[in-house]
Order: structure tokens, then sequence, then C-alpha cells
């Protein structure tokens, strides 16, 4: 005979039951309505899509994780440029950064800048010629983080802010990268990963921390005659965000100037500042190691390259007249772009550009398979340079899509390609000159029986799953 225990038991365990198959039926119904998802690996087919029908892939699904991050503070959107909708706040962003800190004719102003940021790299690497294996990752994470943060902030931010400013973007970008494929905007996504939602929002609150006494500054220069300068050449970016207005789309009239226009959020700014940060240091870090990591296992490909840098320097020739340097480069674009995807949206008519006939379509565009695809590349998975030198089979591809065709799109393609490809581009070739002038790159002791690991790993960024790990000897 049963207790009476036994039977409440037994019917709490039911109810349970119960509800677990309701939430699930509604779950499941929410899904079936929710919006179709394909991958394209095509690159004809990105091209229809984001060439072609550039303004009906202009915008990223609601669902994805950034986008619900930036619903989520405060109750009011806190979109950066990778979330915003397309549309007139977008421009006013974009333009901000492109016409401003990122123009083309910045460049040649920034690059002392990078010049020295290099030899910082170059100074540190020195000390460690005497060690067995030297895993380059950091040295290079931590240059390049220090030259967005002083382009971000301007010359005051010291060495201990850095770091915890540095630490506090790479743990958000571990755990977007973790968090991001899996998450659909769903109610079960928000149950499955709710310790990790807790966790980036204590990164963000963390970046606010951080960050609110650059911004609080900036706000105080703003009302000087003296505008700063990073390194005597061009204003920090949180100068131009406190300064910008952007369209109030929500029509808050509390917080415009009358012509319908506002100042941005503190946490807006946050959002703004942690994407550059993120994006300016992260696809430098990936770029410089996959090369590397193709330089120490191609010798040949990596003298070829020393003897053109040793020439053009000598003759006191820029970056930019090193052809073989631009190819070694786009060669470790092209295999190993630094996001694994890029995500749209689509909605109606436009789905059909990728031969989807659905009302609310997400599409992922794979950067990795597009740029290896057989129908567009001979021998896709060699490493191999020269493709990209006169006559070869590539001599017209550079890192950003030209109208009539996609072969690669490491940076993305589009309204909404990335805004930093000529300064990021720069900043690799920076790097790489003075680490392969400065040093001899070759296997590791405990690696040279095995080679080096080109395993991929796709998170935020598509990094080696081994970090490269050389022997380096300085050269005299």
């Amino acid at each position: 005979m049963i207790s009476a225990a036994a039977m409440e038991i037994l019917a709490i365990l039911l109810c349970l039951l119960a509800g677990i198959m309701v939430f699930l039926r509604s779950y499941t119904t929410w899904r079936d309505r929710g919006p179709a998802t394909i991958i394209v690996t095509d690159p004809a087919v990105a091209h229809r899509a984001l060439i072609v029908n550039a303004d009906d892939f202009s915008n990223r699904p609601v669902a994805i994780f950034p986008v619900f991050i930036a619903r989520l503070r405060d109750g009011e959107r806190n979109d950066n440029m990778t979330t915003v909708k397309y549309g007139p706040r977008w421009r006013a962003l974009r333009c901000n950064l492109a016409a401003g800190i990122l123009h083309p004719s910045r460049l040649a102003s920034v690059a002392p800048l990078q010049q020295e940021a290099a030899k910082t790299l170059v100074d540190g690497l020195s000390s460690r010629c005497e060690e067995a294996a030297v895993r380059i990752r950091g040295p290079v994470t931590t240059a390049a983080f220090a030259l967005s943060a002083r382009l971000c902030f301007g010359d005051a931010v010291d060495a201990n802010l850095r770091r915890a400013m540095g630490q506090v973007t790479r743990d958000s970008m571990v755990l977007i990268g973790e968090l991001g494929p899996r998450f659909d905007g769903s109610m079960m996504s928000k149950l499955v990963n709710g310790r990790g939602l807790n966790r980036i929002s204590a990164l963000l609150d963390r970046q606010a921390e951080l960050y609110r006494p650059q911004i609080a500054e900036a706000r105080r220069q703003s009302q000087s005659s003296h505008p700063r300068l990073c390194g005597g050449v061009v204003p920090p970016y949180v100068d131009s965000l406190v300064a910008l207005r952007v369209p109030d789309d929500d029509g808050d009239d509390d917080t415009t100037n009358g012509d319908g226009r506002r100042a941005l959020r503190e946490t807006e700014v946050v959002g703004l500042l942690f994407e550059f940060l993120g994006a300016g240091t992260g696809s430098v870090v990936a770029c410089v190691e996959w090369t590397l990591a193709h330089l120490v296992d191609q010798p040949d490909v990596q003298s070829k390259l020393r003897r053109e840098i040793i020439k053009a320097e000598g003759s006191g020739k820029s970056l930019r007249s090193m052809p073989y340097l631009n190819a070694v480069v786009l060669e470790s674009l092209r295999m190993h772009p630094p996001v694994p995807f890029t995500l749209r949206g689509a909605q109606g008519e436009g789905a059909k550009a990728v031969g989807v006939s659905a009302d609310d379509l997400r599409v992922f565009f794979n950067l990795g398979h597009i740029g290896r695809d057989k129908k567009t590349w001979t021998d896709p998975d060699e490493y191999r340079p020269e493709r990209f030198l006169p006559l070869g089979e590539a001599e017209h591809v550079g890192p950003t899509p030209g109208q009539k065709e996609i072969r690669m799109m490491p940076f993305g393609a589009g309204h909404r390609h990335c805004p930093g490809v000529g300064m990021g581009m720069m900043l690799i070739k920076c790097f790489l000159a003075a680490l392969v002038r400065e040093f001899e790159w070759a296997p590791s002791a405990q690696g040279r029986s095995g080679g080096i690991d080109m395993t991929e790993l796709d998170g935020f960024l598509k990094m080696m799953k081994t970090p490269l790990s050389a022997s380096v000897t300085r050269r005299r």
C-alpha cells in the first residue's frame, strides 16, 4: 500500500512533468513560428545577397545574441554599429567613425603610433628569445590592445588601467563567442544560458565602471578650446562619441536639442567603445598569429618575405610598396578570416536572393568556406601567397569585395562591411614586417615532430585551436 508521503511526492512529480510538457509545447510553437535559418557557402550566392540586393540584407536578426544584449540594458536599446538597425542612426555612427579616426587620410598620421607599438612588441619578444618555445598570441594581443586603447581614450591611460580594460574585453569576447552560436533568442535559450547571461551582464557592468571616468574626462575636454590628440596626430574616439548627435528614432524630446537629434547615452558610448577595442584588437591578433604559423610551416615563404622587407626598408619604401607582404596577409585572410561568419536577416522578397521563400529569414554567410570555394580557387587549402601577385589568379582581389564578384570577404561585404579594414591591414603589415625583419621563426622543440597544428577554433573570432608556440631567434 502506497503511503501518503509517497502519494504526495508522486503528485508533485506529475505536476512538474505536466509543466515541462506545456513549456516544451509552447517552445516548439514559438520555434516553428520563428525565422528560418540557412547557411551560405557559395560566393555567387553571397554576391547576389550582399552586393546586388544589399538593401535587403542590411540588418542583423533581433534573435542573435549581440542584439539581445543591446536590448537588455536599462530597458533601452543600447546599440553599437554591429547591432543597430540600418538607417539614419547607423549612418550617423558609421560616418562618425569612418570620417574620423578610421578615414584613409588618417592612415599616414597613425603610422608612427603603429610603428611605436611594433617596436614595443619587438622589444618584449627580444627578452624571450632564450626560451625553448614562445607563445606569440599574448604579446601581440598586449601590443595591439595598447594601441587600440590609445586611439580610443588618448595618451593618458596608464598601464594598470589598460591591463584591466584588456582583460574585461578578452573575457567578454570569449563569452560572446561561447554563447553566440547557441543563442536563438527563445525562452528556452535564455533559461539554458542563464548563467552565461549573468556573466556577460557582470562584464558589461565592469566595462562601464572602467570606461565611465574616461567618458567624463572626454566631456570635460569637450569644453576646452584645445582638443586632445593621440600622439599629437588624431583625436581619441571617445571624444567624437561625446560630441556626436544621432537621430532620435524613439522621439524622446527630453534628450534632443530641438532638431530631432540627441546625445548618446552613457551605456551606448560604453558599447561602442567595447566594439572598437574588441574589433580593433581581435582581428589583428588572429591574422598575425595565423600568418606566423604559416611562415613557420613554410620557411621559404618566410625567407622570401624577409628579403622583400629588408630591401624595401633599405630603400626607404613604405609598407604599401611591399607586394609580397600584401599577398602573404591576403592569403592568411582568405584561409582564416578573422570572424568565422557574418549574419544577416532578410524579409519577404529579399529572401529570394538566397533561393528561399520565407517571410523571415536568418542567413549565416560562412566566410571560411567562401574563401576556400573550390570553384573559385585553385588548391584552396594550400597556403600560396603568389596567387595574389601580378599574373596570379587573384591579382585584383583585395580584403573587401568589389561590385562584380565575391571571392573572399574576410571583413564582410555590402553596406555593413567592417569600416576598419584600412587601419587593420596597415597594423597587421606593420607588426609582421617588424617580426619577420627582427626574428627567425621556427617550430619549437616540442612541435618539430608533428608540425604546426592548423586546426581552427570558431568563436567570436577564428583562432588557432592550439596557440602558436615557436622558437624565436633574434637576427643580428
